[in-house]
């Protein structure tokens, strides 16, 4: 018999092993945290997603740098600027020093018919003789160095123009030719190309600006502040997964203890946690089949819910009779052990039905990891425990502890005062019932949230708030409407409604504009006349401006200039981030920046007379959680229907089933009362606890209505759920400690719920009445 116990542990472990395998070779984990968003049914909601991924002020990292004298901070500025340019990671840095590879060299003869320079002049005698005049006095300038080069190409200095145009209309004071702040640092913007909700990209893109940073000659006398939201995406991505860490060392060294304690063997506690480990590899495996990529924050909170799995061996180990087989004990509990694992199923198909990818993964790892685990508890563990068992009915303090629970009151209209009691702490609770401003869950300091927007502030940087979103038929209608409103936006600034914007018009006229340039610009002949008269008693020889000439006439004959033609610049991506076509349309999207009257800019938007709107991300966003709250709602009222059934199903009396849902429900409702009265908003994360706590407390409940008339059994069944409640209390407990708001909120709701579970699943349990 120990030869066949032991054969068939060796081929667990191989399984297990085998497991392992297909997990380590196929599993592919993402980080894109937008998967735990609800998904998205508006054109608004639609482009709030893209916008918070994608968009441009999610993907921009705002960079100061502080020590040393201003010289020294300036030369760290342009060397930082200098090696992100050159890294892929990142598709824009300015820090306002001139650029002239902003324009591919290709593409300069372009500037002609990106500058507004021609609308109301022309490239004739007269302007060519006043600009040549300004050089003339530049050359004197400490600008001499940076003009010398770019004169022969660029007398006029539209590129210039053109670095001006496309600077932020609210920028930092320029000292030693970059910006810096009211503090006395200096200030860099950079964009990243990778998305602002993916924190892999992001931490990438972080590690190398600091390790550029780094390699700086004096750097190591500076000090480097990074803040925008890629960056806070790293920093709560790595602050959830240290405090994850060492809540999950504690409740592991917790629970091997308490298991020590219950059982008094080494061998019950390793055998016992061969079901959850095969739970939790069956889960992974199921969830690299359906999914291509398998979110981390899948794995980290499956493994969470999967803790009610832990129950399943336990319930074995402690139900077992002094001299009775294991795979005895198992079959005279696997009716109501095969109801708690298909309730806990039901319970979870809510995720499911959520419509959250995330989610959806989560549904997919606990429900097949649960059934592994109650499936091996069933035909798998019974053959591998010793033959003989310690009976813990015997234990002098259960017996006591059960006498005492049978002998509180027990009236039948218990559940009416809970009720009211519910009633009353919901209606006189303090502030909003639902939480629906997402930014509320942030774990993120107050001085760090301070810092980013005196940062922003001073960078002029985009709004995440506001986006000014334009629609058309093609490209070139975007860019029509966005030149339409450039006049409106400009009166909004000057009337300090708004600091600044951005138009990807302003980076690429329309087709029409375009071409009303190119007609301005002179044929060779006329200008090689005009620059002669120009140059009349000026020391510049003609020759030297031969690029130029070169340039102008490039530019008559060039094809006009499209956004596909605009992508080989560096600004190229900037207009990708602008222009998007989607469903049969394109939509121009453009930042705002020190938004201080948004119904003044909506209205002078409107007024403009194209397809434009302003758009509020935030109000997009509690448009989309109260959706997605709806739809959770109604998955868990669903899954309520169906769990009434299988119970009514599987206990054959509606009066039983009434027993065991009863103090679920009652109890579900008191955690929300007592969180409501301690002035917690209910957030989607509070919904997705109470299904965890309920699924959990089911459980107990389908135990103590399970009245066998047996003491000694009632006995075993308490001994059970007490270790199940602690160990549930061990892991809930310090998740509610948490500074996560989102952990303490998963925590307090599951430790809250586990509690009521517990007292009421007893206090309603029919065989404990005394009649």
């Amino acid at each position: 018999m120990r030869g066949r116990r032991l054969g068939i542990l060796i081929g667990w472990l191989v399984a297990l092993a085998l497991l392992g395998a297909v997990v380590a070779t196929h599993l592919k984990v993402g980080t894109d945290l937008r998967s735990f968003m609800p998904a998205p049914t508006t054109p608004d909601q639609k482009l709030l997603m893209d916008q918070v991924g994608e968009g441009p002020g999610s993907r921009l990292l705002l960079v100061a740098i502080d020590g040393g004298d201003d010289a020294t901070k300036a030369a760290l500025s342009r060397g930082l600027a200098s090696a992100l340019r050159k890294d892929d990671g990142f598709t824009q840095v300015v820090n306002g020093d001139f650029d002239l590879g902003m324009l591919d060299s290709s593409l300069l003869p372009y500037r002609f018919l990106l500058s507004p320079t021609l609308d109301h002049g022309a490239l004739d005698e007269t302007y060519l003789a006043d600009e040549l005049h300004q050089r003339l006095d530049d050359l004197g300038s400490p600008a001499a160095t940076l003009l010398k080069g770019l004169l022969p190409r660029d007398p006029t200095l539209e590129t210039l123009k053109l670095a001006e145009r496309w600077t932020p209309a609210r920028s930092p004071e320029v000292r030693e030719g970059v910006w810096f702040s009211s503090k006395g640092e200096a200030l860099l913007l950079a964009q990243t190309r990778g998305a602002g909700f993916d924190p892999g990209a992001q931490e990438a893109a972080i590690g190398r600006l600091r390790a550029a940073f780094a390699a700086l000659p004096g750097s190591g006398d500076s000090h480097l502040t990074i803040s925008g939201p890629g960056y806070f995406t790293v920093l709560v991505n790595a602050q959830t997964r240290d405090q994850a860490d060492w809540i999950g060392r504690i409740s592991t060294i917790g629970f091997i203890v308490l298991m020590l304690v219950a059982y008094r063997s080494i061998g019950a506690l390793l055998l016992g946690a061969l079901p959850v480990a095969t739970g939790a590899l069956v889960g992974i495996v199921a969830l690299t089949l359906s999914f291509p990529e398998v979110h981390g924050i899948t794995l980290a909170f499956g493994f969470t819910l999967l803790g009610v799995a832990q129950e399943y061996p336990i319930r074995l180990l402690s139900h077992r009779r002094a001299g009775e087989s294991a795979v005895a004990a198992v079959r005279g509990l696997w009716p109501l052990l095969l109801t708690a694992i298909a309730s806990a199923c039901i319970a979870y198909l809510a995720f499911y039905a959520s419509g959250v990818g995330g989610l959806k993964q989560l549904a997919v790892f606990t429900i097949a990891g649960l059934l592994a685990a109650g499936f091996s508890t069933r035909y798998m563990l019974p053959y591998v425990l010793p033959e003989r068992a310690r009976d813990v009915s015997g234990m002098p303090w259960l017996a006591s502890f059960r006498d005492w629970l049978d002998a509180l009151p027990r009236p039948r209209w218990l559940p009416l005062p809970i009720v009211a009691a519910v009633l009353a702490m919901l209606f006189f609770a303090p502030g909003p019932f639902w939480q629906n401003d997402l930014s509320a869950l942030t774990p993120l300091p107050r001085d760090l949230l301070m810092r980013d927007a005196q940062l922003r502030g001073e960078l002029g940087a985009p709004d995440v708030r506001y986006l000014l979103v334009v629609q058309a038929p093609d490209a070139d209608g975007v860019l029509r409407a966005s030149a339409a409103l450039e006049p409106r936006l400009r009166e909004q600034v000057a009337a300090k409604h708004l600091d600044g914007f951005e138009l990807a018009s302003i980076y690429l006229p329309d087709l029409a504009t375009q071409r009303a340039r190119q007609a301005k610009l002179p044929d060779r002949a006329t200008l090689d006349a005009s620059l002669d008269a120009a140059l009349d008693g000026m020391p510049f020889r003609k020759d030297l401006f031969a690029p130029f000439e070169d340039d102008v006439e490039t530019a008559r004959h060039a094809a006009l200039l499209t956004p596909e033609m605009f992508a080989r610049s560096p600004l190229g991506q900037r207009i990708a981030s602008m222009l998007a076509h989607r469903d049969g349309h394109w939509v121009g999207l453009s930042t705002l920046s020190g938004v201080h009257d948004a119904s003044a800019v909506a209205a002078a938007v409107a007024s403009a007379g194209v397809d434009a709107r302003l758009l509020d991300l935030k109000d997009a966003s509690e448009s989309l959680v109260a959706a997605y709250r709806t739809r959770i709602l109604h998955a868990v009222l669903a899954a309520t229907a169906l769990l009434f059934l299988t119970i009514t199903l599987a206990l054959r009396s509606v009066r039983r089933a009434w027993h065991v849902l009863a103090p679920m429900t009652l109890a579900t409702f008191l955690v929300l009362a007592v969180e409501r009265m301690l002035g917690i908003p209910i957030s989607l994360f509070h919904l997705v606890a109470l299904i965890l706590a309920a699924g959990l407390g089911l459980h107990y409940a389908l135990f103590f209505e399970r009245d066998t008339g047996d003491p000694a059994e009632q006995r075993r069944t308490l001994h059970a759920t007490v270790v199940c409640v602690i160990a549930a209390l061990l892991v809930f407990g310090m998740l509610a400690w948490s500074s996560i708001p989102v952990l303490r909120a998963i925590g307090l709701t599951v430790a809250l719920g586990v509690g009521f579970h517990f007292c009421l699943s007893i206090l309603m349990a029919p065989h404990a009445r005394k009649d």
